[in-house]
């Protein structure tokens, strides 16, 4: 790892900051947002920002994108103000987001007219983990391809499975890692509100479910912010819950064209559709326990 190696980092919200800040540990980072607030926190980081996505990707070995869906990888990279073309030929594009395997083809042709490469590594851990360089990513791409991105993924994971040597090997697994948490969270939500529904303490019935044989990373790490649900506030927002309205809609698409019937994924995506049409898409996920449960019964 070298301080040559240029890492430009577009999006620098709850995960997009963490990372760069990472990075920025090791290697020469720029970063740029849309919105004015991120863009100072990056810089009380020691990031360098730019007020456009084209000039902060100008010059860099990689550009890593925390983007929202297909359509916004679309546009950061060949909209009106896209960075593709200002990418020096030899360059790979780093996707981290979870976006389906339906937008990799055309992206992968597109970018290839660059010279450039792209890097399907799909990651998940959450803001905290990747702050520490502890997030799983899962990365589908050619060995070459590879190892041009390796400065910045090294960084980043702690777990880093290589999926294939094609773009859109990592969307797929991710796929598959999406259903699993998208379920994990709805069912903990559903035996959380149950607790309460039984009169337990949920404090002491999350303790007691975490050491027990129905413990799973997602119970230990929304449990917590699911009993926040109701406070005034609600939990702190880490991950949005209409992030699996998108993501569970992947899921769909993808057993759908499998011929793959899935119905606990398509029962916790109804959950995560009600949230949305509730008015919680932008709380956070754990906020799936007001869809079963509107209210707090055991005070």
């Amino acid at each position: 790892m070298t301080s040559n190696y240029t890492v430009t980092v577009l999006g620098l919200g709850a995960m997009g900051l963490p990372m760069a800040t990472r990075l920025a540990s090791q290697l020469t980072v720029h970063g740029f947002d849309i919105a004015e607030p991120r863009l100072k926190l990056a810089q009380e980081a020691g990031i360098a920002t730019f007020t456009t996505a084209r000039e902060a990707a100008k010059g860099a070995n990689a550009v890593l994108l925390a983007v929202r869906n297909g359509e916004q990888l679309n546009d950061v990279l060949f909209g009106e103000n896209g960075v593709a073309s200002v990418l020096e030929p030899g360059a790979v594009v780093i996707l981290g987001s979870t976006v389906g395997t339906d937008a990799i083809p055309g992206t992968v042709a597109r970018l290839a007219e660059f010279g450039v490469d792209l890097v399907d590594a799909p990651l998940s851990g959450g803001p905290k983990r990747a702050g520490e360089g502890d997030l799983l990513i899962v990365v589908g791409a050619s060995p070459g391809v590879r190892e041009k991105a390796a400065p910045a993924l090294d960084l980043l994971a702690s777990t880093l499975t290589v999926v294939g040597d094609k773009p859109g090997d990592g969307q797929a697994l991710k796929t598959v890692n999406q259903l699993l948490c998208g379920v994990h969270i709805a069912a903990a939500a559903e035996a959380l509100a149950l607790a309460d529904a039984l009169g337990l303490d949920q404090a002491k019935t999350l303790a007691a479910l975490e050491a027990g044989a129905a413990g799973s990373f997602m119970l230990s790490n929304r449990g917590p912010r699911i009993l926040e649900a109701y406070d005034e506030e609600g939990a702190e927002v880490l991950s949005r819950l209409d992030i699996f309205v998108k993501d569970m809609g992947i899921v769909g698409k993808a057993t759908r064209a499998a011929g793959l019937a899935a119905p606990v994924a398509a029962a916790a995506e109804q959950l995560y559709l009600l949230g949305q049409a509730q008015g919680l898409a932008a709380a956070d996920d754990s906020a799936v326990i007001k869809v079963v449960a509107p209210a707090k019964r055991t005070k």
